[in-house]
């Protein structure tokens, strides 16, 4: 166990693609998707403490809370004789329920940095079974890789997507994923095409057809329901951007750029909106510090 802080940046992800195939008997939904780390992050200290604890900005919750980077540090120290006490400080830059997996990303890097600081020594193939257990998208954000996802989200295999530029609008609201994938069944939502084209832009940076393949099978039942929603997609499409969609179950929508200069003009025409790049570049998150 080492007494220093460390400090994990928990990256927020986009979906380039996201297919419905069916409901499933355990509630849950089998789905398709691309997913793919952006430069939006969080970011996630822990510090040895003498109880178990997670800091939100000024709000801190203690154990039974439904933080979910407080269930990532149980589910780990149940398997963990070293785990003590732990301070989990959390600089809060993804919005909530937004399509972004923040709670997700916190949960990962939670997982990431208290298998240091307590000196569990969980291989990644433990540490992703725990991630498992804790939410359908922990596994996919414990990776920080671009991702094709199958399953309920726990079935991952490495995907090439080739460096993209997007202005991110954001809402000051949220989505819940039950509620979205709800309304889908309700309104007796049908499947998206086959994600070839896609995947084969998104791995040889096909920024142009790319653009045109986006798609979301959640769209439909989420912007009827929240029209704002469908109108900024538009909105970002007459301004230029090369396609766009909206991540996740919502409540984010992202226009493809041609590159950075472009992200910045479509991020320009809307309140709140910033330019992102995904994947982001490759290194270490991880680091020590005195201070946290």
């Amino acid at each position: 166990m080492t007494s220093r802080p460390i400090r994990v940046l928990a990256h927020a992800k986009i979906n380039l693609f996201l297919r419905v195939l069916r409901h499933r008997e355990d509630g849950y939904h089998d789905i398709q998707s691309l997913v793919s780390p952006i430069t939006l992050a969080d970011e996630v200290s822990v510090l040895s403490a003498d109880r178990l604890r997670v800091k939100v900005g000024g709000q801190t919750s203690a154990v039974g809370g439904l933080n979910l980077a407080l269930v990532a540090a149980l589910a780990l120290a149940e398997g963990c004789p070293d785990a003590g006490g732990a301070l989990i400080q959390i600089n809060k830059r993804i919005p909530v329920a937004a399509g972004l997996g923040g709670g997700s990303a916190d949960a990962a890097a939670a997982l990431r940095a208290l298998n240091d600081l307590w000196g569990c020594g969980v291989d990644a193939v433990a540490l992703e079974r725990i991630a498992e257990r804790i939410g359908s998208d922990v596994p996919a954000m414990l990776r920080h890789e671009p991702l094709l996802m199958s399953g309920r989200g726990e079935r991952l295999v490495p995907a090439e997507v080739a460096t993209f530029h997007w202005a991110l609008v954001r809402f000051g609201f949220g989505v819940r994923s039950p509620d979205a994938y709800r309304w889908w069944d309700i309104d007796g939502g049908r499947s998206g095409p086959d994600p070839g084209p896609l995947l084969a832009a998104a791995a040889g940076g096909d920024a142009e057809t790319l653009g045109r393949h986006l798609f979301n099978d959640l769209e439909g039942p989420v912007f009827s329901r929240h029209p704002e929603l469908r109108a900024a997609k538009q909105r970002l499409i007459e301004a230029g951007a090369l396609g766009a969609v909206m991540s996740g179950s919502g409540s984010s929508v992202l226009g493809l750029a041609r590159d950075a200069a472009h992200a910045g003009e479509l991020a320009a025409r809307f309140d709140g909106a910033s330019p992102v790049v995904s994947p982001p570049p490759r290194r270490d998150n991880r680091s020590r510090s005195g201070v946290v």
